[in-house]
């Protein structure tokens, strides 16, 4: 009689266990659609022409899976040109939170003194404020630089707002222990040695992260490069796919050729490099 009352108080809580499995993998495939969905669309319609486009499903096969739209993207709409550009402001902003945001992590983390608390305590201020309420006085000071139209206008502000980095080397740092630097201390060695020597290689991890992070964030921005560069040899990937879409005759199959071209760069990065984005963020949030 006891084990059949068990089984009875089992079953029900097996059937609620399925029940709940099913609707997370309900939820996920979703999930899943939601993201797919439209990236197959803008895939299917960048190998249509523009005949093809209108007179056929979003998601008809095309007759033909030619290039031409593709080679227009690449080289008539200036893709080219804003792939180079955003490189360049992705490879000189990342060196640059690299070095200012460890060098920041190492003097904040390591030195316990009246000047690092206050400089914590304006970091956290910073991350309070929303963004759009210092961007007059933000322009302003651009502007009066002579950066403003300029590509280096960016590159400062992303190296110069970069806490959410800062944090992250910050989190890394409390993980390494100071006796290393104490030791490097005995053997004579300086605070610069013991930077380059010894906390750099340890923050491997949280570097990768932090690339991955910055990478991601710089190629996906709009706001900054519309608001800061205005001339059409400065445009990058997001500013050239914003003028294609505010040409007079929208050629759609053109657009989605170039949204499709500008997504493999960072599809790759993050497959590639996907396991350093989890175990960076994951790793250092808890002290052993």
């Amino acid at each position: 009689m006891e084990n059949t009352a068990d089984s009875v108080q089992k079953k029900p809580l097996y059937i609620g266990h399925k029940i709940i499995t099913v609707l997370q993998y309900v939820v996920l495939i979703v999930c899943c659609l939601v993201v797919l969905i439209p990236i197959a669309v803008v895939f299917l319609g960048s190998f249509k022409d523009s005949k093809e486009l209108a007179n056929t499903t979003v998601f008809t096969l095309p007759q033909s899976f030619g290039l031409d739209n593709y080679k227009m993207a690449f080289f008539t709409e200036d893709i080219l040109r804003s792939l180079g550009n955003t490189a360049f402001i992705i490879v000189i902003s990342c060196v640059g939170s690299i070095i200012t945001g460890t060098m920041t992590a190492f003097v904040v983390q390591r030195f316990n003194s009246y000047f690092t608390r206050f400089v914590k305590g304006a970091f956290l201020l910073a991350t309070l404020l929303p963004n759009i309420s210092m961007q007059v006085t933000v322009f302003q000071i651009v502007y009066k630089t002579g950066l403003y139209n300029t590509i280096w206008a960016p590159i400062i502000l992303y190296v110069g707002t970069d806490i959410v980095s800062i944090y992250i080397f910050i989190q890394f740092l409390s993980q390494i222990s100071v006796s290393l630097d104490e030791s490097a201390i005995m053997d004579g060695a300086s605070y610069p040695r013991i930077y380059f020597s010894i906390i750099l290689p340890n923050l491997k991890p949280a570097i990768a992260t932090v690339l991955i992070i910055k990478f991601v964030s710089i190629y996906n921005d709009f706001y900054t490069p519309q608001l800061y560069m205005v001339d059409d040899n400065l445009m990058v990937v997001s500013t050239v796919l914003y003028k294609l879409l505010n040409a007079t005759t929208v050629q759609w199959e053109v657009v989605f050729a170039g949204i499709i071209i500008c997504i493999v760069p960072t599809l790759l990065i993050f497959l590639f490099l996907q396991k350093y984005i989890y175990s960076g963020l994951v790793s250092g949030s808890v002290k052993e």
